[in-house]
């Protein structure tokens, strides 16, 4: 597998790096929207408790082995924080690198969680040279169940009532890829 050493991923209109102090209240803005938290397991309480992330996330190497990171997702022409992406990456080589991703709500629905997706996946298996993703998604959020979907995962597992969030069991749903299930995704794409 290869290091990752730079946090730095750029799409056609997004730039993904390191979060820094300056983002605590954009991240406290849309974390703490409910059409957000409602399917996640964290939630700032305040703008103190989003810069502590992000302090605990500077401790954080970029693809520290067993370790979530936690990149921003700028609008590249404005830097404006608008969403974030988790990626843990695996302890062992036998492990799947795991994602998630975040976007304030008023920057949903733009293609900007599919741009960031593809550009991720592709780093994940040609460059860094993973063999196999994961994503764990709450069934009840429609668009990432459909993002995944649409991304060529596949859908693994549905877990009934296997997370217990804020007072609530909820279901969890697994979705997978293998390297060679997105290069035959990427060639079905470019076939269109």
């Amino acid at each position: 597998m290869t290091r990752k050493t730079s946090a730095a991923i750029e799409t056609a209109r997004l730039l993904l790096d390191t979060l820094d102090q300056r983002d605590a209240e954009g991240l406290f803005d849309y974390h703490g929207n409910p059409e957000v938290w409602r399917y996640q397991g964290w939630r700032p309480a305040s703008v103190a408790d989003s810069r502590d992330f992000i302090a605990r996330q500077s401790d954080i190497a970029f693809g520290e082995a067993g370790a979530w990171c936690q990149l921003a997702i700028r609008s590249k022409p404005t830097r404006e924080l608008i969403g974030d992406l988790g990626i843990r990456f695996p302890a062992t080589d036998t492990e799947p690198v795991e994602f998630g991703i975040s976007l304030s709500p008023a920057h949903q629905r733009k293609g900007y969680a599919r741009e960031v997706m593809t550009a991720c996946i592709d780093l994940a298996f040609r460059q860094w040279g993973h063999r196999r993703l994961v994503a764990s998604v709450d069934p009840r959020n429609i668009a990432s169940m459909a993002l995944f979907q649409a991304l060529g995962f596949r859908q693994e597992a549905h877990h009934v009532e296997s997370y217990y969030l804020r007072g609530e069991w909820v279901d969890d749903v697994i979705f997978a890829m293998l390297a060679r299930e997105w290069s035959a995704h990427c060639d079905s794409d470019s076939d269109r």
